[in-house]
C-alpha cells in the first residue's frame, strides 16, 4: 500500500478568541425584546451554551503548543473553527429573534463536527492527500491554486444518533420547502387564515427552545470529538470530567418534557417531522406542527 504524501507546509501557530461571551443587547427595539425574553426564561440553556463554548477554548489553548502543530491538527482545527463560529452566530441571531436564519447554520456546524470525527477516524489521509498538492502557483489563471479538497463525511452524519437528530431537521428547515416557510415566518397560521411575517424578530418560545435545544446537542458533540482525539489535542483527565458534566446537564436540558422538539415520522417512503410543544409565550397553549 502506498503511503500518503507528506505535505511540506508546517502548522503555524493560531489565535484563539480571549473567551466566549453570549452576545449583547442589540439595538433594534423588536430584537431587544427578543434578547431580553430568551436570556430571561431560557437563561439556564444560555448558560451551559456559554459554558460549553468556554470549554471548547480551554481544549484548544491547551492544544496550541507547537508540539501538537501538526497536520492532523490542522485539519480538525480549520473544520472546528467553522463549526465554533456557525454555533455563536446561531445564538447570536436566536437572541435576536432571527430563527429563521438559524438553520443553514446549524446544518453547516452538523457538517463540520462530522467531518472532523470521520477524518480523525478514517479518513485523515484524504486531508494529507490534498494539502500535498494544494497552495502552488497556477500560470493559467495567474493564482495560488488552492483546490477545492471535496469532503463530506455522510456516514458519520448517519451513523451518529445525535448528530442525525439535528442535521435531518434543521436541513429541511433550512431549504425553501413550503412548510417549512409556514412555520418559521406564519406559526400562527390556521386553516382560515394565513399569518405570515415579514423580517420579524419578535420572540417566539417555541423556535428560541428548539435552536438552543440543537445548539447545545451540538456543542455537546463537538466536545466529544475533541476529547477522543487524544493523539491530536492536549486531554486532561479534569478536561474529560468537564466534558462528561456539560454532556450531562445537556442530556438533563434536552430531556425536559415541556421543551419544543422536533421527531421524525415515518409515513410511507417519506421522512416527515412532528414540532411538540410549540408555542410563543411562556403561558400560551402547546401545540404540535406536523411537516
Amino acid at each position: 500500500m502506498n503511503e500518503p504524501p507528506t505535505p511540506i507546509q508546517r502548522v503555524s501557530a493560531i489565535p484563539l478568541p480571549d473567551g466566549y461571551h453570549l452576545p449583547s443587547k442589540p439595538d433594534d427595539a423588536s430584537a431587544q425584546d427578543a434578547h431580553r425574553q430568551t436570556t430571561f426564561i431560557l437563561g439556564d440553556d444560555l448558560r451551559l451554551f456559554e459554558e460549553a463554548m468556554q470549554l471548547q477554548l480551554r481544549i484548544t489553548s491547551d492544544a496550541s503548543h507547537s508540539a501538537f502543530r501538526k497536520h492532523p491538527y490542522a485539519a480538525m482545527m480549520g473544520l472546528w473553527s467553522r463549526a465554533y463560529l456557525a454555533l455563536a452566530d446561531a445564538c447570536m441571531l436566536t437572541l435576536r429573534g432571527s430563527y429563521a436564519s438559524c438553520p443553514p447554520l446549524v446544518r453547516a456546524a452538523c457538517e463540520q463536527i462530522a467531518a472532523q470525527h470521520q477524518l480523525h477516524a478514517t479518513d485523515m489521509e484524504l486531508f494529507m492527500e490534498w494539502l500535498a498538492g494544494a497552495l502552488v502557483p497556477d500560470e493559467e489563471h495567474k493564482a495560488v491554486d488552492i483546490g477545492i479538497g471535496r469532503y463530506f463525511a455522510g456516514e458519520t452524519l448517519a451513523a451518529d444518533a445525535k448528530l442525525r437528530a439535528v442535521y435531518r431537521p434543521a436541513s429541511e428547515l433550512g431549504r425553501p420547502n413550503f412548510g417549512a416557510t409556514l412555520a418559521e415566518v406564519g406559526p400562527e397560521s390556521n386553516n382560515r387564515r394565513l399569518a405570515l411575517s415579514f423580517g420579524e424578530t419578535a420572540f417566539h418560545l417555541g423556535w428560541a427552545e428548539l435552536t438552543l435545544g440543537w445548539l447545545l446537542s451540538l456543542c455537546e458533540r463537538q466536545l466529544a470529538v475533541a476529547v477522543h482525539a487524544t493523539d491530536v489535542f492536549a486531554i486532561h483527565e479534569d478536561t474529560h470530567a468537564a466534558y462528561a458534566d456539560v454532556a450531562a446537564r445537556v442530556a438533563t436540558a434536552l430531556a425536559r418534557p415541556d421543551r419544543c422538539s422536533i421527531d421524525e415520522v415515518p409515513d410511507g417512503e417519506y421522512t416527515r417531522y412532528l414540532m411538540h410543544n410549540v408555542r410563543r409565550a411562556a403561558g400560551g397553549a402547546p401545540k404540535k406542527l406536523l411537516l
